[in-house]
């Protein structure tokens, strides 16, 4: 494993909101709150999408299997100044009493499919609000590259861990596994589907 650069860092002062505040919010346009300050979430693209869905079946099945869940899309409370709505979250069987009418505490793993307008709060704000919260792993995926980064909670820091050729087990939940690969394949033979991929 490879030590990743960025030690995370709480804001030297939180933004103004909290969990009581956001609950007043109107369902759209979509925010999350990170630190105590709103971030609007702008509506994803069909290609977004695709890999959002094929990572929640290939998870699904192996939540199914161990007695987990996967969501998209949902709230997910990890401070009262910080409620986010990753793309996907994954919760082993011993996780699951954080479940409510949304999830509150950390779940096992955190996934973000980067876009222009997130890839920045994903890698910093979010990713730091992850390692802090108690996150075990954050992945980061760039549809573009068609690239993953693994990170893993190691002492409160981000560590990348690769795959191997091109198989990716995790090291926190063993159960998850990934052909890297044939997610690729699986994703493009759904873009292809799409006037010119979108």
């Amino acid at each position: 494993m490879e030590v990743h650069t960025k030690t995370a860092t709480a804001p030297s002062a939180l933004g103004p909101y909290r969990v009581r505040d956001y609950d007043q919010l109107p369902d759209e346009p979509r925010y999350e709150l990170v630190f105590g300050r709103l971030c609007v979430t702008p509506s994803p693209y069909p290609s977004h999408q695709t890999v959002s869905q094929v990572l929640t079946l290939l998870l699904g099945r192996i939540a199914h299997a161990s007695g987990g869940i996967v969501y998209q899309d949902l709230d997910v409370v990890l401070a009262d100044h910080s409620v986010v709505r990753p793309d996907i979250v994954y919760l082993s069987a011993p996780r699951l009493q954080i479940v409510g009418n949304r999830v509150e505490g950390a779940p096992d793993l955190v996934i973000e499919i980067l876009s222009a307008s997130t890839s920045r709060i994903d890698r910093s704000e979010k990713q730091d609000l992850y390692v802090l919260s108690g996150v075990k792993e954050y992945w980061l995926v760039d549809r573009e590259r068609r690239q993953i980064e693994f990170l893993i909670n190691e002492a409160g820091q981000f560590v990348a861990s690769a795959p191997v050729m091109a198989k990716y087990r995790s090291p926190t939940n063993p159960e998850i596994h990934l052909d890297v690969s044939e997610l690729w394949q699986s994703v493009d033979e759904w873009l292809r589907r799409l006037p010119r991929g979108r």
